[in-house]
């Protein structure tokens, strides 16, 4: 675990310490989401946060259409194909 702070300036905005930069692979210009829970507030890569919450939501689904295993994903997008192709 990292520890470090940053000051708050007038506008509202922290520079986020380097160490912290360099374990997010993050770089200028990058977006990160910023979710308050819990009275702590958790940043992360914005598309991880959107694929959990896919992920989550979709919990599920793939039984209720009869998906149970990675064989029947490749039959669908082979079905899928076949019939974009028109065979």
């Amino acid at each position: 675990m990292l520890f470090n702070t940053a000051k708050l300036m007038s506008k509202g905005q922290i520079t986020l310490p380097i160490d912290i930069r360099q374990k997010l692979k993050l770089q200028t210009g990058d977006r990160v989401a910023l979710i308050y829970e819990n009275d702590r507030v958790i940043m992360m890569n914005p598309a991880i946060y959107a694929m959990e919450n896919f992920t989550q939501a979709m919990e599920g689904e793939w039984g209720k259409v009869g998906i149970k295993s990675e064989d029947d994903i490749l039959e669908l997008c082979r079905e899928v194909r076949e019939e974009i192709e028109g065979r």
